[in-house]
């Protein structure tokens, strides 16, 4: 138990900046102490104690604003940053190194029995507000992006964003490490006008090649990608910044 207490400081310590001391930790994380107070309604909802476990999760979240049920399984070195928000449903299995920021929902989808919550494999993050809902696998070292609803299995190294949640990148190279920049992810929609943007040209250097010319009449679709990495995208008169 002492083992466990000391990895759960460490860990706080080695993904959160602002953890300047092992004081600050142990009086100023509610993540830490919601998952501590887990430890003990876990071995009471394992010990037949389910109504008494219950009532001390519900006292966990009054004072600390996550609520994880007693029957959830969670692993070492379990990180929640900030935690007003973050819902654990009762199946919901968790492996070992696993962040969670504020917001996060691992729930059900109301429809089915039994195992019916995530299960996320080592080194998973998840970003603020994003919601992993029913039965499915998110693989080890997968990020899930802020505010995405992922309702379907990912694999490992993945990443995915969006609403539902779609995989964006594969073969992350993380294995070894922890990483936490869940704000790094690429916009799908920017990468479609890319995408598109690149057929366009493909398309008008054939016709130029075949002897034809390009129509720039109003009409068109014109995309033009900025330094900052916006874009401009033109069509039909109406202009969008992306």
């Amino acid at each position: 138990m002492l083992r466990r207490i000391h990895d759960d400081i460490l860990a706080v310590k080695e993904r959160d900046p602002a953890a300047t001391s092992t004081a600050s930790v142990l009086f100023n994380y509610p993540g830490i102490h919601a998952i501590w107070a887990h430890r003990v309604t876990n071995w009471l909802w394992r010990h037949g104690r389910s109504g008494f476990a219950r009532w001390l999760s519900e006292v966990a979240r009054f004072f600390t604003g996550v609520e994880i049920h007693p029957g959830a399984t969670i692993g070492d070195r379990f990180f929640i940053d900030h935690g007003m928000g973050v819902v654990i449903g009762e199946t919901t299995i968790v492996g070992n190194d696993v962040t969670l920021y504020q917001g996060v929902t691992l729930g059900g989808t109301g429809k089915e029995t039994g195992k019916r919550h995530p299960t996320l494999q080592d080194c998973v993050v998840v970003g603020v507000g994003a919601a992993v809902l029913g039965n499915i696998t998110i693989g080890h070292g997968s990020k899930v992006g802020g505010g995405a609803v992922v309702i379907d299995d990912v694999p490992p190294n993945c990443t995915v964003v969006g609403v539902p949640g779609r995989v964006v990148m594969r073969g992350g190279s993380r294995v070894d490490a922890i990483d936490l920049h869940h704000e790094d992810l690429p916009d799908p929609v920017v990468e479609m006008f890319r995408c598109l943007q690149r057929r366009m040209d493909r398309l008008e250097h054939k016709l130029v090649a075949a002897g034809g010319t390009v129509d720039d009449a109003e009409g068109d679709l014109s995309v033009t990608e900025k330094e900052n990495g916006s874009m401009t995208v033109e069509f039909e008169g109406w202009t969008w910044e992306i």
